[in-house]
């Protein structure tokens, strides 16, 4: 467990293929034009308190926030707003790795990845299929 996450902002530096986001088949039009929209400028706050962890997102458009322990099961909404349960763990110090189940209905395998860089960048990877996103925060 790194002990650098907590009481943590970061603002983002660099975003790549966030766009391919809205090309997943089973991903909802309407929901991945406001999910593309809203991941414009995002600022992250990140706190922990042992293995539990919140994680508030900020944009123009919306803020969401989620609450999880590593190893226990919560529930969060994927990229494009959709309801799923998600399970985070670490593989290794630095990074958390997380798999989402849709809670209803089909669509494609979504999760996500954190991961604190020596450098204290935060590197947030997010999936749907085989499409990949990767966003690089720096503190502020």
């Amino acid at each position: 467990m790194n002990p650098g996450w907590s009481g943590e902002s970061f603002l983002l530096e660099l975003s790549s293929n966030i766009n391919c986001l809205r090309l997943v088949p089973g991903v909802n039009v309407m929901l991945r034009k406001i999910a593309v929209a809203a991941a414009s400028k995002p600022a992250v706050e990140i706190k922990q308190d042992g293995e539990s962890f919140y994680i508030k997102t900020s944009t123009t458009v919306r803020t969401t926030e989620i609450n999880f322990k590593i190893g226990e099961e919560f529930e969060e909404q994927t990229v494009d707003g959709r309801p799923c349960k998600s399970l985070a763990r670490w593989e290794s110090d630095n990074k958390m790795v997380c798999d989402q189940r849709l809670l209803k209905g089909e669509g494609p395998k979504t999760g996500w990845t954190r991961e604190m860089t020596n450098d204290g960048e935060l590197i947030l990877t997010m999936m749907a299929d085989n499409v990949v996103c990767t966003r690089i925060y720096v503190r502020e």
